[in-house]
């Protein structure tokens, strides 16, 4: 039997690797489980997200956001740039440098806050043991007080189009192509389809979008759904609601190799061909070889490790974090409740409020949003009251030449308290904060109205909708007259 520690935590994503350092922050003896190898064979932190998720996404949307930018809309402000032309590889270079930069920080992270980091494939034993099995296969079980599965989520596949090479990928996959396919299709409408489709719509693909549901951004508040949908088709993205992929079909070989993509919509049966396809219609709990029959951990239904409201599982000493239990499956989300459980673990009595995280889809402009939305206050019986403010009306967002969007804010219409914030517009992602710290505060719509921001900023708009809640809005024509 190997060293016994305070706490171990299995999987260095975002929720275990704060949990991790938070635990040593707070005087316990911690290790952290990683079997991630980058492709050097190095183990490496950082799970999905810094690996091939959120970090590497968001090199390439900046990078590709910059290139249209320069290319179709500085002349509109005086800037003459000539032509422009894109070096994918060194896109890919420097995507990847950003996730080098990044886990490696992390790995800084342990070491100067004394985490003791093992390398390879932990599951979870009786007794509160965990077992690592290293990359040369050779095994060594550790105990501990305290155990925190952080283990994360993979992309759910689908039997109608099956991984195929670099054909048919997931969103790890979408962030590898050396060059941009002339047609390329996206299964999925949600935040990791519109994302990656952007990024590629940019560098010239001609991207179709399929998305099974009716609605889009069923999550969103549907006014600023809308405007969203129509400014991602006017950028290219052909988003077909309602299309139902049955079947996928690859022909040809070598660099001819193309998909043949079935799906049902509206007007029945349809068929369309790619020369690459992402498959992006959500992802599912990572829980394959984790959890030993005798470790006694309850799922649920869905597959996700059965927790209460603090994360404890139904094993004593036992915990769970991030995308491997209930709740939406967001990096932020996943380090709040990491830190929830090491202030726990070292005795304190921390909470976490669910009804305040931000989500946000990082295209351009980006579309940010926390709490409810106007159609799920409707199904939960709830009269609210809202306003909203677009950024054509903004000083600031017209001198950033970025006037589409808008933000919307709805309230209780009995206590006036913020229930939902939602934001379409250029660093909306930025914006959104001023929501969930509104609302983590049980702020009034009238608490931000009567709050000073500063001018001009793009968080005008945000003053501007609370205002709107009760029709003073300052910078809008046919304002409601004062009672």
């Amino acid at each position: 039997m190997a060293d016994k520690f305070d706490v171990i935590v299995i999987g260095a994503g975002p929720g275990g690797y704060v949990a991790a350092i938070h635990a040593a922050q707070l005087g316990l003896k911690t290790a952290c489980v990683e079997k991630w190898v980058n492709k050097e064979g190095k183990t490496v932190h950082g799970g999905t997200c810094l690996n091939v998720g959120c970090i590497p996404s968001k090199a390439l949307l900046e990078t590709s956001h910059k290139f249209v930018e320069t290319r179709d809309h500085y002349a509109e402000i005086g800037i003459n740039v000539g032509d422009v032309s894109t070096d994918v590889a060194k896109m890919m270079e420097f995507k990847n440098s950003v996730i080098a930069k990044n886990t490696g920080g992390i790995s800084m992270l342990f070491k100067s806050n004394g985490v003791t980091a093992l390398e390879g494939t932990g599951k979870l034993l009786d007794g509160k043991k965990v077992e690592v099995t290293g990359h040369d296969g050779k095994t060594e079980t550790y105990e501990a007080d305290n155990v925190v599965i952080a283990s994360g989520s993979v992309p759910v596949n689908i039997p109608p189009a099956p991984m195929t090479d670099d054909v048919i990928v997931d969103s790890a996959g979408a962030l590898e192509f050396t060059e941009a396919p002339k047609r390329l299709g996206v299964i999925g409408a949600g935040v990791i389809g519109l994302e990656l489709g952007s990024v590629w719509s940019r560098l010239g693909s001609e991207v179709t979008v399929l998305e099974a549901l009716d609605t889009f951004l069923p999550m969103v508040d549907q006014a600023v759904a809308k405007d969203a949908q129509k400014l991602f088709k006017k950028q290219g993205l052909d988003i077909k609601m309602g299309a139902r992929v049955t079947g996928s079909d690859i022909k040809g070989k070598g660099k001819s190799r193309e998909v043949v993509v079935k799906y049902t919509d509206g007007d029945g049966e349809q068929e369309q061909t790619f020369d690459k396809l992402i498959v992006c219609v959500g992802r599912k709990p990572y829980t394959d070889k984790l959890l030993d029959e005798s470790a006694g951990i309850k799922l649920d239904e869905r597959g996700f490790v059965f927790v209460d409201d603090q994360c404890r599982t139904n094993v004593s000493g036992v915990y769970a974090i991030g995308d491997v239990v209930r709740g939406p499956m967001l990096a932020h989300k996943a380090s709040e409740e990491g830190v929830m459980v090491a202030d726990i673990i070292a005795g304190q009595k921390p909470e976490m409020n669910y009804d305040a995280i931000p989500s946000v889809i990082y295209t351009a402009p980006e579309v940010a949003w926390v709490g409810i939305n106007e159609q799920q206050a409707k199904e939960q019986g709830i009269e609210v009251k809202t306003g909203a403010f677009p950024f054509s009306a903004s000083g600031r967002a017209l001198a950033n030449n970025a006037p589409e969007g808008m933000v919307k804010v709805i309230a209780d219409a009995n206590t006036d308290r913020v229930l939902g914030v939602h934001i379409l517009g250029q660093h909306a992602g930025e914006l959104i904060a001023q929501g969930v710290i509104a609302m983590e505060f049980g702020s009034s719509a009238e608490d931000l109205a009567l709050t000073c921001f500063a001018h001009p900023t793009l968080s005008e708009a945000v003053h501007e909708a609370a205002l709107a809640v009760d029709g003073h809005a300052i910078h809008m024509a046919n304002r409601k007259k004062r009672k």
